[in-house]
């Protein structure tokens, strides 16, 4: 119980600083900032059960999704193995050809050892290239790809690893030739991080319960370039830190509570502006650095709000740096923590309602939404459901749309002893 709560109060602390709070600067002082990637369509949520509780699935039970959301969490799956296959449409209010489509699975090699794998596949629909002066060059059906290989360890009774290998691939000028530059496929290895702490013998108060804290260090991986030319630029790289627990209330019904806390570990725009004829850097860091800096960097360097007089000026120290209003590098700091949080209802282990949240700061890209979803099981099978409706009146490219995973179940008995 008590560690239970403990582990919860560490994220919730996440959760309270990321609010605006009394004194000082507050979100309303910051300025638009929104942290970009190449990439993007590898930290999109693939499957329907998370996604129908506001993209909180860090700590969900296993299942094959879990290849995305944690793959150490595969250890403690009561099943030997699963598959599941998920469609996303995107943009379906403008277009009908774009989605992402994910398949998964793993396999239980003994109580110790676990593999998986996926393969997830972006279609950007058709699209018509077109010169400076409006002519037709050529039509083309740019696409991505991402191929995962899985392997998780079980420490113990209730810990245990996870680690993820991945290639990524992304085509999307087909090598046209832009301003006498040639274009090209970009290419990224890269890896994922897992451990889990797994608790089937928890409770809170007289319920008991599963109680899962997890926590991931996602698309660790090169940066990437479209051109010999280009600048070089970060994938999505992200830690997500995730608690749930799974409420027992009789041999029918049982709850499952989730929250998720997520964070981007890529550099933050820095902030520059025109200065005596000169773009200068007022504030922040450059985002010219490597791969494992850059990820050291973005716990530190959101630039803030740069002071100036009653004429606009921009005011300088005396050491010839600009001057930051007190405050707003934290919370800008703070305002790059993403929140979801989503609960789950399972009757008879047949039938699941399921609803989340999912909040973003509105100087960081300001997606902020609710989710439904629900869940059909029979036998061998199963089948996920889900609903996006935005919250601020910002179109997100899932709005209305509904989406969904099929799962095949192909074993219930334990997974063999292990021979070590």
């Amino acid at each position: 119980m008590k560690s239970i709560l403990f582990l919860i109060a560490v994220s919730l602390s996440f959760i309270g600083l990321a609010q605006p709070n009394g004194g000082g600067a507050t979100q309303n002082d910051l300025q638009l900032n929104t942290i970009t990637t190449a990439l993007p369509f590898m930290a999109i949520t693939p499957d329907s059960r998370a996604g129908g509780m506001g993209d909180a699935g860090t700590a969900l039970s296993a299942s094959s999704t879990s290849v995305y959301w944690n793959t150490s969490i595969l250890s403690f799956s009561e099943k030997n193995s699963e598959i599941s296959l998920s469609y996303t449409p995107w943009l379906r209010q403008l277009t009908n050809d774009i989605h992402l489509s994910y398949m998964s699975g793993y396999y239980k090699i003994n109580k110790q050892h676990t593999i998986g794998g996926s393969l997830r596949y972006f279609s950007l629909g058709e699209i018509t290239f077109t010169d400076a002066s409006g002519n037709v060059i050529r039509n083309d059906k740019p696409s991505e790809f991402e191929l995962t290989g899985a392997y998780a360890f079980k420490l113990s009774d209730k810990l245990s690893i996870g680690v993820n290998g991945k290639f990524a691939y992304s085509n999307l000028t087909g090598g046209l030739t832009v301003a006498g530059v040639n274009t090209k496929a970009g290419k990224v290895g890269a890896a994922d991080l897992s451990f889990t702490y797994y608790n089937d013998r928890a409770s809170l108060g007289k319920t008991k319960g599963i109680y899962t804290f997890a926590t991931t260090i996602n698309n660790i991986g090169n940066k990437i370039a479209y051109s010999e030319l280009s600048q070089r630029d970060f994938i999505p790289m992200n830690m997500k830190i995730g608690n749930s627990f799974l409420a027992k209330f009789d041999s029918y019904n049982q709850v499952t509570f989730s929250i998720d806390v997520q964070k981007l570990l890529v550099p933050t725009p820095a902030y520059y502006d025109l200065v005596n004829g000169e773009y200068v850097m007022l504030a922040g860091k450059t985002s010219n650095v490597g791969v494992i800096n850059g990820m050291i960097q973005s716990f530190s360097d959101a630039p803030g709000v740069v002071a100036t007089d009653a004429n606009g000026n921009y005011l300088m120290n005396t050491d010839g740096t600009y001057q930051i209003v007190k405050g707003t590098r934290l919370k800008e700091e703070l305002a790059e923590i993403n929140l979801a949080a989503g609960a789950e209802w399972w009757y008879n282990n047949t039938f699941a309602l399921r609803g989340g949240v999912f909040y973003e700061n509105k100087n960081k890209g300001n997606r902020q939404f609710l989710n439904v979803g629900a869940s059909l099981k029979y036998n061998m099978f199963g089948i996920d459901f889900s609903y996006l409706a935005s919250l601020n009146g910002r179109q997100s490219p899932l709005a209305n749309t509904l989406r969904f995973t099929l799962r095949l179940y192909l074993g219930d008995k334990p997974a063999p002893k292990s021979d070590i």
